[in-house]
């Protein structure tokens, strides 16, 4: 019966109504929010104070003529969006627009991780937990942190079809977009250096630096342009996420306000780098003898503990992790554990928000512990059993095409996609 369903029933049409639903999560509190009406339903965006704050408006460029805590790529597509809604919506366009346009592009390229998964042969089981992923219905008009995703997600495919140098590119490109898919050229590398079928040492040497060169020349190319004519504003991503203080649902403010351990932003800084650097390099030791031939499958339990270790966890985070451990977990029921507390998570801490503003429902500390304990016990589900499980079955058999890994930027190939 649940094949007969699953054939019937085109994944497509299941990410469409997702689609949707996420739009109108975030859609139907336009941009006028008032009573809190951003925190008591979770509509929250960044796309709506964005618009004003960062003279999206007016058309300002970032960086050369705006701020912009992002990086550059991330900044180039707000600029576009921005160019976009202004040119549909002309002398009358507002906040709300731009959340719309925003929410489309993001549209796009959630179909596009879906095509690319249906490309590389990825079961039917998760083509449709994509398909229907409730990070996707809260995150989808939230911000721009789906650029980032798709880029790691191709890096993924094409480490997995044996192009480990495209793979590098498009994580340096991601890196671009939001820092972590950085965390997967570490993996690539080590995959080429001590890599069991690489040949001679000198081989293996040389492939990791080819590597290297490709990852940094990746990175180069798209930043260091806006680094020279604008370096403060450029910076201001790196500068601003060091001189955070943390958020309600990361380890440290949960313990700060717990009382059970107080720190300063630079006792933070160092002990999130410290435990991090520490515990992925206990969860690549202990992985290895499994997933050593593909030790890129290790990032998803090493991108969990950065999140977990990190001072920062904005909610939208779980986006990052969702579709790798749709591609990496050897089961789904963990992953199905991890989007339910994702979403008691985020709405505990926005009706904490609500709460301090005097408005109902209200949450409180205690609740945003509770959330963020259980979405953190999913994580550490999740880390114990992908350096003990083998990989998915779908890891194991050839990819039926690559093509679609090779041209993450050629977004005009979605008018195709109706069509095959």
């Amino acid at each position: 019966m649940t094949e007969r369903w699953t054939q019937r029933i085109d994944p497509r049409w299941v990410l469409a109504l997702t689609c949707l639903l996420g739009w109108a999560f975030k859609g139907h509190c336009g941009a006028a929010w008032g009573g809190s009406i951003q925190y008591v339903t979770g509509c929250y965006s960044d796309a709506v104070p964005f618009w004003g704050l960062r003279g999206v408006s007016a058309g300002q460029v970032p960086y050369l003529e705006a701020r912009m805590e992002y990086p550059v790529l991330t900044g180039l597509l707000i600029w576009i969006e921005g160019f976009v809604t202004r040119t549909v919506f002309g002398a009358s366009a507002t906040a709300a627009h731009f959340l719309f346009v925003v929410a489309a592009v993001n549209a796009a390229l959630a179909f596009l991780v879906l095509r690319m998964l249906r490309r590389a042969g990825v079961d039917r089981a998760r083509q449709y937990a994509w398909a229907a992923a409730p990070p996707l219905v809260l995150y989808l008009g939230h911000n721009w942190d789906m650029l980032a995703v798709t880029f790691a997600v191709a890096a993924l495919l094409s480490a997995r079809s044996g192009d480990t140098p495209r793979a590098a590119s498009l994580a340096a490109l991601g890196s671009a977009a939001k820092l972590f898919p950085v965390l997967m050229l570490p993996l690539l590398g080590l995959g080429a250096l001590f890599s069991r079928g690489g040949g001679s040492v000198a081989r293996r040497v040389a492939m990791s630096s080819v590597l290297v060169v490709v990852a940094v020349g990746s990175w180069a190319l798209v930043n260091l342009p806006v680094a020279a004519m604008a370096f403060t504003n450029w910076s201001e991503f790196y500068a601003f996420s060091s001189e955070r203080a943390g958020t309600a649902g990361s380890v440290w403010e949960i313990l700060a306000q717990s009382g059970w351990w107080a720190t300063t932003i630079p006792e933070r800084n160092l002990w999130s780098a410290a435990l991090f650097i520490g515990g992925a390099a206990l969860i690549v030791a202990a992985g290895w003898r499994r997933h050593g031939a593909r030790p890129w499958i290790l990032f998803a339990p090493v991108l969990a503990w950065f999140l977990l270790t990190n001072k920062v966890y904005s909610p939208q985070f779980d986006l990052w992790l969702y579709p790798v451990l749709l591609l990496t977990s050897y089961r789904l029921w963990p992953v199905a554990w991890f989007a339910v507390a994702d979403v008691a998570a985020y709405f505990a801490e926005f009706w904490y928000f609500a709460g301090l503003d005097g408005q109902r429902p209200a949450a409180t500390l205690s609740d945003i512990a509770l959330a963020a304990g259980f979405r953190a016990g999913a994580m550490l589900w999740i880390i114990g059993a992908a350096l003990i499980r083998p990989a998915p079955h779908w890891i194991e058999t050839a990819p039926s095409s690559t093509d679609d890994v090779h041209s993450i930027a050629t977004l005009p190939n979605l008018r195709r996609y109706g069509r095959q």
